[in-house]
């Protein structure tokens, strides 16, 4: 365990930005709630938005991919997907009537999921997708950043993910950076990030938000 890194308020969902904005839930890689992404959320709250980040990994984090995979591996899906659920139900309650998603990687994938409930106006995901088995209608416009070197499990792949959207009638934009690997937007990770790619996979994603959760 000696590469498990603590986060500030363990267990405990991180806030930024204005109650009654337009909500913006941000879940973490597998690499937990790391200081890069709480940046990120904290760009994205500049914008006018209600920006929340939950620790889904029990106050840990780590940039060591396999203590990472050993953290995913503990994750409990269905009191994760509830988790989001109350964020949004008590928001809602503050005067947050539009809600989004955005999600990096495991989180990405979580907030596809989570998607198909109806309760998210759009969402983000960073180099994620659903295998056809998870994949049920997503009734919200979705944003895709990938990355052009990549590997996903059998059945996952993007293109077929896409079409499948496609199909759906689900609004999609997909968006592929070229010369980046998986995680080039997580900016606690040294040897993956790429600064450009993720500053336009940003630009990109607030004019997403902003069409979709603000009049």
């Amino acid at each position: 365990m000696v590469d498990l890194i603590p986060v500030p308020s363990p267990n405990q969902p991180l806030f930024f930005g204005d109650e009654g904005n337009p909500l913006v839930i941000v879940l973490h890689d597998w690499f937990g709630r790391l200081p890069g992404l709480v940046d990120f959320s904290i760009a994205v709250a500049h914008n006018g938005y209600r920006v929340i980040v939950p620790d889904m990994f029990k106050g840990w984090c780590t940039t060591n991919p396999t203590q990472a995979e050993t953290l995913m591996s503990e994750l409990d899906l269905g009191s994760t997907l509830a988790k989001i659920d109350e964020i949004i139900a008590d928001e809602r309650t503050k005067g947050s009537t539009k809600v989004a998603t955005i999600g990096f990687a495991m989180g990405g994938w979580i907030a596809l999921v989570h998607a198909e409930g109806g309760e998210t106006d759009a969402v983000v995901a960073y180099y994620a997708s659903i295998s056809a088995a998870d994949h049920g209608v997503i009734p919200a416009p979705v944003l895709l950043h990938l990355a052009e070197t990549d590997e996903y499990d059998e059945g996952e792949e993007p293109d077929n993910f896409i079409a499948r959207l496609n199909e759906h009638g689900t609004p999609v934009k997909h968006f592929t950076y070229l010369a980046t690997e998986r995680s080039f937007a997580n900016a606690s990770i040294a040897d993956r990030v790429d600064a450009r790619a993720a500053a336009l996979a940003f630009a990109r994603s607030v004019s997403f938000l902003d069409g979709h959760l603000k009049d």
